[in-house]
């Protein structure tokens, strides 16, 4: 029984780390660029886009569909390294345990 009240212990413990970095996710931010830097997306660790910066050189009114896949490649990368980042912060967690849809 001591075994199990340490496990619960531990189990809590874990519970109120994972609260932490997951706020501390929300603080965090990563930048993707597309077009050799003529369009920036910035995301938080919650998958949220919290800017878009569009050089003006890359506004053309008669090619708006690259500007379209530019800001679409910078959203995507910077999704992708959000969930990079999310998977290098919450995986110490659940490292070693193979739960599947966990981060």
């Amino acid at each position: 029984m001591k075994n199990m009240g340490n496990m619960m212990k531990q189990m809590q413990k874990m519970q109120k780390e994972m609260a932490k970095a997951q706020e501390q996710l929300k603080e965090e931010t990563v930048e993707a660029t597309a077009g050799g830097g003529m369009v920036k997306v910035v995301a938080n660790g919650e998958k949220k886009i919290l800017d878009i910066e569009i050089n003006e050189e890359a506004v053309d009114p008669d090619d708006v569909e690259m500007l379209q896949d530019l800001v679409l490649a910078a959203t995507n990368e910077a999704l992708t390294k959000v969930d990079d980042l999310v998977s290098e912060r919450m995986g110490k967690f659940t490292k070693g345990m193979n739960i599947p849809g966990m981060f």
